[in-house]
């Protein structure tokens, strides 16, 4: 019971803090897929292009992310742009302390991160692509951007969809990374909630729990989205 009493609402317990953290946590994941979706769209295009420099580019982005830890990642970016902001402050002649807010820091950095693993992600579903597709839609008179936009992209999103299911699993799992830098997201606050209470193993239990609810619940979002999808792709 008096663990029962540790998750009570209210000022007896932690749920009102812990559900506030799960919040943070979705909304700071759910902010960095999409930063990484845009990031990993045009890492594609520039993957797949004709320009050797855009190629280049693509592939270092790629290959520094696969290969340096995540958490280095997001250090890079708080601090290397807090001080760059500082610094283009001071050019100015204003004296003002500035620090890159937390939640954008995050974000920023995580979606930066997933950037790199959705290029792949995304270069594979468009090269899987029949090319006989693009060549009709040229034959109807369609541009190179009206193609892209209306015949390959509704294509491979089908394709595409199983392994951005498993890239957003990734980002809700790495969203507890970010408490490194002060921000109060789930396990920032069940960290929390361990110290003042002493219940450690009750605390990081319950933050366990928490994300493999949100997870599992993430999984069959995905997979419904993946039927709809594979029976549309089968119609066609």
């Amino acid at each position: 019971m008096a663990w029962l009493n540790l998750l009570s609402f209210g000022d007896r317990g932690w749920s009102d803090e812990l559900l506030q953290g799960a919040w943070l946590s979705i909304e700071i994941s759910l902010s960095a897929y999409l930063i990484g979706l845009v990031l990993g769209l045009f890492g594609a295009i520039a993957k797949l292009s004709k320009s050797v420099v855009a190629r280049s580019v693509a592939s270092g982005y790629t290959t520094v992310i696969r290969s340096v830890p995540d958490i280095l990642v997001i250090f890079l970016i708080y601090y290397s742009a807090t001080d760059a902001l500082s610094y283009l402050i001071s050019m100015t002649g204003l004296s003002v302390q500035f620090q890159l807010n937390g939640f954008v820091a995050a974000a920023i950095s995580l979606g930066v991160v997933q950037g790199g693993y959705s290029t792949e992600i995304l270069r594979g579903a468009i090269v899987a692509v029949s090319r006989g597709q693009t060549e009709a839609a040229f034959a109807v008179g369609l541009t190179r951007k009206q193609a892209f936009l209306l015949v390959i992209i509704p294509q491979m999103l089908p394709l595409a969809l199983p392994g951005l299911g498993n890239l957003w699993l990734i980002v809700l799992k790495e969203s507890s990374l970010v408490s490194l830098i002060g921000f109060t997201e789930l396990v920032l606050v069940g960290k929390m909630a361990a110290g003042a209470t002493r219940q450690y193993l009750f605390f990081y239990a319950a933050i366990g729990v928490v994300f493999l609810v949100m997870s599992g619940v993430s999984s069959l979002v995905f997979h419904y989205f993946e039927v709809k999808a594979s029976h549309a792709w089968r119609r066609k």
